[in-house]
């Protein structure tokens, strides 16, 4: 059954977003940065959760329709919010993937009252100069138009070398179809991950947290997610789980990724 994508809108912005699964609860993922929409791919991540669908009816979000020129993540978690409220949800467990995870624990911070439980994937709570190299390749690439070059680049930063040797002709593909209002989007979306820091503040979050991370993560670094445990690690109901070989897209690569969330989001339940 094709998945329906819908459309909030707020006084200030419109965002799109998709929902499927009938449980009583509520859980909501935040994607990370991508070349083109996750919109397009409703119907596969779909599948990925289906395991999650009796327990939860769950929302997937895009950023903002209308993009300011600048937009920092800071910008991006309150508008999400603004989403959330309009939507009217609420005891959100909350999963962000890499540009996501910071959306979700900038949400955490700024807005604990909407998070019941959250988990960060392939994250990082600071980008300095040295983390965001990456990213910096990946702009100079959109804004000389190379969608291929951009595509194949970012493929192979995120996936292990069999995966992205696998997907290699799907990339290139998919290359084809990106228009200049996707790289216009995805410019400014990968510069406002530039200077995010909320490292400090980590110690303020107060729902139940599962770090997910990779000790192959090329792109924020393999030491990604010992950042975040060394400002979470006093807290009683936080835990760590570090993949290997999985790469920095392991929320899409490892197999038993949906179950360690499912896991993690019921029993952080049953502790309250």
């Amino acid at each position: 059954m094709k998945i329906k994508i819908e459309t909030v809108r707020t006084n200030d912005f419109s965002m799109r977003f998709f929902r499927f699964g009938k449980g009583e609860k509520t859980m909501v993922i935040l994607p990370g940065l991508s070349v083109q929409s996750v919109m397009g791919l409703a119907g596969a991540i779909r599948r990925e959760y289906s395991e999650m669908e009796n327990d939860f009816t769950i929302f997937v979000f895009d950023r903002r329709e209308e993009l300011p020129p600048v937009y920092p993540i800071s910008e991006m978690a309150k508008d999400t919010v603004e989403a959330f409220k309009a939507l009217g949800l609420r005891e959100i467990f909350l999963f962000g993937a890499s540009q996501g995870g910071m959306i979700a624990m900038t949400i955490a911070l700024e807005n604990p009252e909407l998070v019941k439980s959250l988990v960060v994937g392939s994250s990082v709570s600071e980008v300095p100069d040295d983390r965001f190299e990456k990213i910096e390749g990946w702009l100079d690439l959109a804004k000389k138009k190379e969608s291929t070059a951009l595509y194949l680049s970012f493929g192979k930063a995120i996936y292990p070398p069999h995966l992205f040797k696998k997907n290699r002709l799907m990339l290139v593909l998919a290359s084809k179809t990106v228009s200049e209002k996707d790289l216009e989007r995805f410019i400014i979306l990968a510069e406002g991950t530039r200077g995010f820091n909320v490292t400090e503040r980590l110690d303020e979050i107060r729902c139940p947290v599962l770090v997910i991370g990779a000790r192959d993560d090329n792109v924020l670094g393999p030491d990604a997610a010992e950042m975040i445990e060394e400002g979470l690690k006093g807290k009683p109901n936080f835990s760590v789980y570090m993949y290997d070989g999985f790469g920095h897209a392991a929320y899409d690569t490892a197999p038993d990724y949906r179950q360690r969330l499912l896991a993690f989001f019921l029993g952080s339940e049953k502790e309250d």
